[in-house]
């Protein structure tokens, strides 16, 4: 084993900078009422010493720990399966960078890893939670009320009871549902179908619910189940023909879902966009822009969804915090949609 040398010290930057102990303490931990040009020599001594604050103690300060739980109510297999998911945790991570946080991610696999996350949350590891793809009967919600942490959701809450406090960030699911199916009655399709994604989750009701708006009178054969994934794209689509072979145009409630739609479209023979049109939601490039043709969706701002919500728990903690006083709280944010036009439709 080496060696190491010893760590500076808060009165080693002190002495190398000519100042008190105390204004280090102030300077390294943000606060106020200290002189700028003593804020410039104890910077100058932080550098040059190589000083790191101590967490622990800083914390005692602060009340911070400059650390946010990043909770993602999924397996990890279909996390780091979705691009949707790497694109929300990059917004993330890119707000949460900028503000010198550290983002700690926790991932559910089931109802023990619901205990496990409650647990973590209530400890004091973190100063809050950014929470995303909620279903109906999860846990979560209620375990964090427990824990008592400031938390931003991704997604429309969809659970009962007071959601007045509740702060979320989420795209305009129905809205742009409605510009798709347009879209495709522009065309001059009437056999319409939807592919829908896991309907406990409140972005698959609303895209319904928005398909439903338009297709007012539908078939309910034309309405297949399915759960966001490839795979599930399949399913559905092939029950789709089963039940309505004469289907001239689907609207998939996310892309992943229509890639797999447009596989067994092209399997049986279908050619699109001139038997069936098809068109995703999401945008997501790495897949919309390699599908055969190129995928007509509807664009909602994946990382920006991250970005603000990491944006507004970063506003929250800042507002309770000693020192900034009290501002107006963080409120939801609803991000508009918009219809990109490819080869599919």
């Amino acid at each position: 084993m080496t060696d190491t040398a010893p760590r500076p010290t808060l009165e080693a930057v002190a002495a190398r900078a000519g100042v008190s102990r105390a204004t280090v303490s102030r300077v390294v931990n943000g606060g106020d009422g200290v002189r700028d040009i003593l804020v410039e020599r104890v910077r100058k001594a932080v550098d040059e010493l190589g000083y790191v604050p101590n967490q622990a103690a800083r914390s005692l300060v602060t009340r911070r720990h400059d650390a946010v739980a990043v909770v993602v109510a999924e397996p990890e297999t279909r996390v780091f399966a979705d691009p949707f998911f790497a694109l929300q945790l990059r917004g993330i991570s890119k707000e949460l960078t900028a503000h010198d946080n550290q983002l700690v991610l926790l991932l559910t696999e089931g109802r023990d890893d619901h205990a496990r996350v409650g647990r973590y949350l209530a400890g004091g590891h973190v100063d809050g939670a950014l929470v995303f793809s909620l279903h109906l009967d999860d846990p979560l919600p209620e375990l964090i009320q427990r824990a008592g942490i400031p938390t931003v959701f991704g997604g429309r809450p969809g659970w009962s009871g007071d959601r007045r406090e509740v702060v979320y960030v989420d795209s305009d699911n129905r809205g742009g549902a409605r510009d798709a199916v347009r879209h495709l009655a522009g065309l001059g399709r009437n056999r319409i179908a939807h592919i829908t994604g896991a309907l406990d989750q409140t972005s698959a009701a609303d895209r319904l619910d928005g398909y439903r708006d338009v297709m007012v009178d539908a078939d309910p054969r034309l309405i297949a189940e399915a759960d966001f994934t490839p795979a599930g794209g399949e399913r559905a689509m092939r029950e789709l023909l089963d039940r309505c072979p004469d289907v001239d145009a689907v609207f998939a409630a996310n892309d992943l879902m229509a890639s797999g739609a447009l596989r067994v479209l092209r399997e049986s023979g279908r050619r699109v966009p001139g038997d069936v049109a098809v068109i995703g939601f999401d945008d997501m490039r790495p897949v919309a822009e390699q599908t055969d043709p190129p995928l007509t969706t509807v664009r909602q701002d994946i990382e920006e969804m991250g970005r603000l919500m990491a944006r507004l728990l970063l506003r929250g903690l800042d507002r309770t915090a000693p020192q900034e006083g009290v501002g107006a709280p963080p409120s939801s944010v609803v991000l508009p949609t918009t219809l990109v036009r490819r080869g599919s439709a």
